[in-house]
């Protein structure tokens, strides 16, 4: 199940005789893949694993810290000096999701066009400059206006890394490469604990609070990166540079295989994505990552100060954030693991989400344990931060060709990313020790991912039933029209 293992070897040469590659060359053998007998697959799949993975990963968590260090310098007198009241760093935390949520889309078109190698670096040194310049507002209207600004330069970055990475594997070993990729968040959340409690030290030098120092030194870090990745942002693999002609040709065959035509050549246009939106099974993407976005954005804004909260010093706050992120990286890579050689999601998935689950449930009942309470944020994130990069890996990896891919991974991203102003608004200063509200809406929402979650099983596993049921009437459809209509295929089988 979830290969197009139906095509016989006489489809396979018909789809490559008509792409213009197979035009000025003989790509391809009759399995589909390249006649070259110097290309070898691991070997080559290595080299990827180097050239891609790495490098997109560093720049998500560099992306990611930008994001959330506020969580981190709040504990450094940020309120204080900008004389926030009420719920107004709620609301600069929102403020940075009104740009992101709404350009996911078009953001993901213009990375099409430019490619990740102009687009991707461009991203990156504009938020690396705003998070310095965030360091020096002197008050409640300047934080927002950086956050705006941060949000509107984040809102290509994220969704790229994913759109990227499912450009260059096929499906059955994506999910340690996703997870890889999303667990750098656990790790951005782990460094930047870290990170903050050397850098808060520097409070008061040269008259600056700590936490413009955390703004600073992350920015001034994301700055450098940035210019070293417009030397070495990995492009998509039919522009790559360092792949030879037989290579590119190789990794063409393979991914044509598993999911269709990339179709690169053509334009994203507003009818393109009107007929994505036409498939009724791309609204369970956006609900199943919002449902679980909420309680993980919940979590990077506002576990030190849950930890603060059980009579724990700033410092040994900072500290203490550390372990739960990195014990949540070593169980998302297990189980994306397991998820690829098993070649099954939706179970991995309900499995990681109901860990999440049990994790608020104790914090939701618990106020009297410390020591259970703090075990419960080791929980909370195993779950829910494991749940996630299953989500995006199996809704993205089975859409078919860039249109596809590059529409409905900005729309997962953008719609959950409303997550973010609902877990903002979740956890309020009145609400604290207890956050009874706070651990109720990450239930629900938790609830919520699982039961779309379920409902993207159900349409899926009905659909691949209803092709199965369809193969051995007659077709009217030719090879070439099947291989550009990517999962609409009826020869494809969806991954469960």
């Amino acid at each position: 199940m979830g290969k197009m293992d139906r095509r016989t070897s006489r489809d396979m040469i018909e789809i490559a005789s008509v792409s213009k590659e197979s035009q000025e060359s003989s790509a391809y053998a009759e399995d589909g893949r390249c006649n070259d007998p110097d290309v070898n697959e691991a070997k080559l799949l290595r080299r990827i694993d180097l050239r891609v993975v790495p490098i997109i990963s560093i720049l998500y968590l560099l992306a990611f810290l930008d994001r959330v260090n506020i969580s981190n310098a709040v504990l450094f007198s940020l309120k204080q000096d900008l004389k926030l009241t009420g719920d107004q760093f709620n609301t600069a935390i929102v403020v940075f999701f009104i740009p992101y949520v709404l350009l996911e889309v078009p953001c993901n078109v213009l990375l099409k066009r430019l490619g990740p190698r102009v687009w991707m670096p461009s991203c990156m040194l504009a938020f690396g400059v705003i998070t310095v310049l965030q360091a020096f507002a002197q008050n409640f209207g300047g934080l927002v206006a950086a956050r705006f600004f941060l949000g509107l330069a984040e809102s290509g970055f994220y969704p790229g890394c994913f759109y990227i990475i499912s450009m260059w594997y096929r499906r059955e070993e994506a999910q340690k490469r996703y997870s890889f990729l999303f667990s750098s968040a656990s790790l951005a959340g782990g460094f930047g604990g870290l990170l903050a409690s050397a850098i808060g030290k520097l409070d008061g030098v040269r008259g600056y609070h700590g936490w413009r120092w955390i703004f600073i030194l992350e920015g001034l870090l994301t700055v450098v990166i940035a210019i070293a990745a417009y030397f070495i942002v990995p492009d998509f693999p039919e522009k790559a540079l360092w792949l030879k002609k037989d290579e590119k040709e190789f990794l063409e065959a393979r991914l044509h295989e598993d999911v269709g035509q990339s179709r690169i050549q053509d334009p994203i246009t507003f009818k393109t994505v009107l007929t994505v939106y036409k498939d009724f099974k791309i609204i369970f993407g956006p609900l199943m990552y919002l449902g679980f976005l909420v309680p993980a954005y919940s979590y990077a804004y506002f576990a030190p100060t849950i930890v603060q909260s059980l009579g724990h010093s700033v410092i040994q706050t900072q500290l203490l954030s550390v372990p739960p992120w990195a014990c949540s990286f070593v169980f998302t890579m297990t189980i994306a693991v397991i998820s690829d050689y098993t070649r099954r999601r939706f179970v991995f998935l309900m499995l990681c989400a109901a860990i999440g689950v049990a994790g608020l449930i104790i914090l939701l009942l618990v106020h009297d344990n410390s020591k259970l309470q703090y075990a419960a944020l080791y929980i909370v994130p195993i779950g829910i931060l494991s749940a996630m990069p299953i989500g995006l890996c199996w809704y993205e990896t089975n859409l078919g060709t860039h249109h596809r891919r590059a529409v409905g991974t900005a729309t997962q991203v953008g719609v959950g990313n409303i997550g973010g102003i609902i877990a903002a608004y979740s956890f309020l200063a009145k609400d604290s020790p207890r956050f009874i509200a706070g651990y109720s809406i990450c239930l629900g929402f938790t609830l919520l991912g699982m039961l779309a979650a379920c409902g993207y099983y159900i349409a899926i596993l009905a659909e691949n039933g209803q092709r199965d049921r369809a193969e051995a009437e007659n077709d009217t459809l030719s090879t070439e029209e099947k291989a550009k209509l990517g999962d609409l295929n009826p020869d494809y089988r969806y991954y469960t």
